[in-house]
């Protein structure tokens, strides 16, 4: 655990967060851009539960283009923070809300009128013109001016004297189950850039790739990659094209342990019943730090370099694992994801077994869980 400083509090489960294996990933991502595409790195949820302020530093240090969070409150934590970088809010704003975006120097998603209209008049009172990037429904379904509607659209703002338009984006809904969709979106939001472009629109970053297009669709490249889970080292698919490193690994300790008899219900709902004499150890772990319930009886944990499985339901606060014979004392260190010896558990694997995705696991870690930065 070298230049760790735990700073964990009296209860020892934590997050360590390997800031080079982020720059690493950064870097390889960088490596199969081609030189003129820039790098939009998502921070937002805590930066998948990686920690914002620290990831974004570190990806600012590392030469990152810009950074998007979902909320206002997000990029003011980082400005704040002295993060310079150019950060993108994603998510929709309220007309009361506009104030900050100017003060705090922030690029708003714009899908409406109305708000191009409010934040129009907000810039015009502080006499600063606010950047905006154009949010294009592809086939999403979510936030976005509807792409056969989008020329329409750009043509009513584009008079508005205190706006930028800077950028233009879409999201792909689809990217890891059905190529033909995705390279239909890549189609349409490419068809809609050129037609702007030819009518004198034009856009200095252009986005739609996320991590999955980064790793399966050089064509969603445009000027400007989104990318977020593969930032943190974590695979929409297993992928040999991008080389990354898993950011995030989850410990605690034994804190209790005890000999029980073959037979032996353990945690609720006695869903797991020793086999033999055995040994049962207690984690400080629980679904109240996020670890997902559903886990019960199903996920792998690390103790002296072995594979075991939770035993029983999760609790709130604590798990249980059966050991066998293997002589554990209080105060070993356990791996829930990370390496130990030569094992490795990935979020991945856990996203799997309980039935969701990595951004789940990671996002989902409360801050109950301290994160220690090495």
């Amino acid at each position: 655990m070298r230049n760790v400083k735990l700073k964990i509090g009296y209860r020892p489960t934590w997050a360590e967060i390997d800031l080079k294996n982020l720059s690493y990933n950064f870097s390889q991502i960088k490596r199969v851009l081609p030189a003129r595409v820039s790098v939009m790195a998502c921070v937002k949820a805590d930066a998948y539960g990686h920690g914002l302020v620290p990831v974004a530093r570190t990806l600012q240090a590392n030469g990152i283009d810009y950074l998007s969070v979902a909320s206002i409150d997000e990029a003011i934590t980082l400005r704040e923070s002295g993060i310079k970088t150019p950060i993108l809010i994603l998510g929709m704003i309220l007309e009361k809300d506009i104030g900050p975006l100017i003060k705090y120097n922030l690029t708003q998603t714009v899908c409406s009128g109305n708000l191009a209209v409010s934040l129009n008049k907000v810039a015009k009172k502080y006499n600063k013109p606010v950047n905006i990037h154009i949010k294009i429904d592809t086939g999403m379904g979510r936030l976005g001016i509807l792409h056969k509607e989008a020329a329409g659209f750009m043509e009513k703002i584009k008079g508005l004297k205190f706006i930028r338009v800077e950028g233009a984006f879409t999201h792909l809904s689809m990217a890891d189950a059905n190529r033909e969709f995705t390279l239909f979106q890549v189609r349409a939001f490419r068809e809609l850039i050129e037609k702007l472009s030819k009518a004198g629109i034009r856009f200095k970053y252009v986005h739609a790739a996320n991590s999955m297009g980064v790793i399966n669709y050089r064509e969603s490249y445009f000027n400007m990659v989104r990318p977020g889970l593969i930032v943190y080292g974590l695979y929409p698919e297993e992928c040999f094209f991008v080389k990354i490193k898993p950011v995030l690994s989850l410990k605690t300790r034994v804190v209790y342990l005890k000999k029980v008899p073959a037979g032996y219900g353990i945690s609720y709902g006695y869903t797991y019943v020793t086999q033999k004499d055995t040994t049962v150890v207690n984690l400080p772990i629980g679904y109240g730090d996020g670890y997902p319930r559903n886990l019960s009886n199903l996920a792998p944990v690390l103790i002296k370099g072995k594979r075991f499985t939770i035993s029983g339901r999760v609790c709130m606060d604590q798990i249980m694992v059966d050991v066998g014979n293997l002589p554990v004392k209080v105060a070993d260190e356990v791996v829930l994801i990370g390496r130990q010896g030569k094992e490795r558990i990935r979020a991945e694997e856990l996203a799997r077994l309980s039935g969701t995705i990595p951004y789940e696991i990671v996002c989902g870690l409360g801050n109950r869980i301290p994160r220690v930065y090495t």
